[in-house]
């Protein structure tokens, strides 16, 4: 019977994007697999946005696999604000990477994507075959697109020199040490601190952008690492697959599930002429399930009960000593 684990043996593994919020969760799971070394560079010793950056990177860790998941990321905010950062920074620390990657022999690389690259009205639940049918949703479509050149390369690598890559499409993550700043988060850690800091000085009222009609998935961290591991182990293919839990949740009422469970009792007032985003999302998660047997476990209540335990114990903590003088 095979055993997760195996695969690991005695191999190196470069995790860019190794400190940070999925790839803390990523490297903590190959240390309990027992690979060889885990290398996890962090952005102030091997800028990946430069060719000397890259190659530093593959010449000290001497991988036999590359879990790539480094990239710019954050909320409809943050895009908006920075497209063309989003676009040239998650460009160029992807493809040179994946050529230097080739170049160096490495056996097996591991594209992280985004479900941003998916069409803006893909019809639910999202189907990897639908990923060509349209353009993506215009707030985050620089970041969507740029990440969604992963794909092309890998299946170009393949084509031509059997190089064994695969590409990964996530859904929104969540959990304990994600990015919690308001000004660049994602919904879920902005909901849950916007409620806890309003219950903490008496508001009340919060404000939350858009109408709260769209919808959205949500996969708990550590279920996308799991699945992230599950494919590197099992998965050896350039077709594309989605990473979920496959429940889908409006928007309206993720606030109110959010408020109940952080204990704030105060208003929800929407600001309307803020935009919405992507009308829908959700994902087809069979051929996860399929073809490298990932099933996400943790429930999005469940999931958001601990990360809203540790922005109690941890986050909050990190904040007041941040804006502290």
């Amino acid at each position: 019977m095979y055993v997760s684990g195996e695969f690991w043996t005695g191999t190196r593994v470069l995790v860019t994007g190794g400190a940070g919020f999925l790839g803390s969760f990523v490297v903590q799971k190959l240390r309990e697999r027992h690979a060889a070394q885990v290398f996890a560079p962090r952005s102030s010793d091997c800028d990946l946005r430069t060719l000397a950056g890259i190659q530093r990177a593959l010449d000290e860790a001497r991988p036999q696999v590359v879990i790539h998941l480094a990239g710019r990321v954050g909320g409809i905010g943050a895009n908006r604000a920075q497209p063309a950062e989003f676009f040239y920074d998650n460009l160029m620390m992807s493809v040179p990477l994946f050529h230097e990657a080739w170049r160096s022999a490495v056996q097996k690389l591991v594209a992280i994507g985004t479900v941003c690259a998916y069409p803006k009205h893909t019809p639910v639940p999202f189907r990897e075959e639908d990923l060509w049918n349209g353009y993506p949703e215009e707030t985050n479509a620089p970041y969507g697109l740029a990440k969604k050149m992963l794909l092309v390369q890998s299946q170009a690598y393949r084509e031509q020199y059997g190089f064994n890559s695969i590409f990964l499409l996530p859904v929104n993550l969540y959990g304990p040490g994600d990015n919690f700043d308001l000004q660049t988060s994602h919904v879920i850690p902005a909901l849950i601190r916007k409620c806890l800091e309003a219950k903490a000085r008496g508001d009340d009222h919060i404000v939350v952008w858009g109408t709260g009609t769209p919808t959205r998935e949500f996969l708990y961290v550590e279920d996308a690492a799991e699945g992230i591991l599950l494919a590197a182990e099992r998965y050896n293919a350039s077709e594309p697959v989605n990473l979920g839990s496959g429940r889908e949740i409006h928007i309206r009422e993720l606030v109110h599930l959010i408020a109940g469970l952080t204990g704030f009792e105060g208003e929800i007032r929407w600001d309307t002429p803020k935009p919405d985003g992507q009308p829908r999302r959700c994902l087809d998660t069979r051929k996860a399930e399929q073809l490298f047997g990932f099933k996400a476990h943790t429930s999005l209540e469940l999931g958001l009960r601990k990360t809203i335990e540790w922005y109690r114990r941890v986050g909050m903590a990190r904040h007041h000593a941040a804006v502290a003088p």
